[in-house]
């Protein structure tokens, strides 16, 4: 098996192929130019942005400075916004759905190394696929490790460390991250803690 298929085999592998490598310096040549647009510079950083990921949805847009490993192996839907500090570590792939807000800090990653030292000491790795759903917002200085999915319209309150997957339609919150209640009709009435909307939405 090739090191590129292995990269997405979920198994304990060795990246030392020179056409990776140069890929990945590939990658942050297209971030340099990304995160050294000026603000007004919008159409250029939206295309920059097409050119580094696999795809982008309608709406897209983040807020430099974005850290990528890759860039091409992160997926992300319509109506897309990420705050400062986006940090994609996608040696998988990263699936990200449509509706989707990020605070700033959030940092993804599918990748990880074993615990056992002597494998460490020759750089081994593996990664795992990270999925988020429709309608999901995380909050600032989030991290989701390697493998976990979390569930549409979910919310992951800041300073999370996701460690296991988050259902559909819930708050969930900590380190490790867990689920602290569901999303219920109260939401439509309150947005936060007792401030109630002007308006209630049906």
């Amino acid at each position: 098996m090739e090191t590129r298929q292995k990269m997405h085999s979920q198994q304990v592998y060795h990246c030392d192929d020179s056409k990776l490598i140069a890929e990945q310096q590939a990658c942050l040549e297209i971030l340099y130019d990304f995160n050294h647009c000026r603000p007004s510079q919008f159409a250029e950083r939206d295309a920059l942005l097409r050119m580094l990921l696999g795809s982008a949805g309608k709406e897209c847009y983040i807020e430099p400075p974005l850290r990528a490993n890759w860039g091409k192996h992160t997926h992300i839907g319509d109506s897309f916004y990420a705050n400062f500090n986006l940090t994609l570590v996608d040696d998988t792939t990263i699936t990200i759905g449509n509706h989707v807000m990020f605070g700033p800090n959030v940092v993804l990653t599918t990748a990880g190394h074993p615990i056992d030292p002597a494998r460490r000491r020759k750089v081994a790795q593996f990664n795992i696929p990270i999925t988020i759903e429709d309608n999901v917002w995380i909050g600032a200085n989030v991290v989701v490790l390697p493998g976990v999915t979390i569930g549409e319209n979910s919310v992951v309150g800041a300073g999370s460390v996701v460690t296991k997957d988050i259902p559909p339609n819930v708050v969930a919150v900590g380190n490790p991250c867990r689920v602290l209640r569901e999303i219920s009709a109260r939401d439509k009435e309150y947005y936060f803690r007792d401030y109630r909307y002007d308006v209630v939405l049906g």
